[in-house]
């Protein structure tokens, strides 16, 4: 399984860490996903890519 360090800009509330990381759980493959204001820690079989569309989807700066 891949851990995948990701960043964020614009995450200034606990409401949307709990956005990021409800999107982050639902997607197929992810096992794990420790999120905080500056970014994330994912575990699991995904592609950084599609990690970082749906994060961009929430409307969030994400690399």
């Amino acid at each position: 399984m891949a851990r995948i360090a990701l960043t964020f800009e614009q995450v200034d509330s606990v409401e949307d860490v709990n956005r990021i990381t409800t999107a982050l759980m639902e997607m197929d493959g992810v096992e794990e996903a420790e999120v905080g204001r500056h970014g994330a820690e994912v575990e699991g079989r995904v592609r950084r890519e599609a990690l970082l569309r749906t994060i961009q989807a929430l409307g969030y700066k994400a690399h």
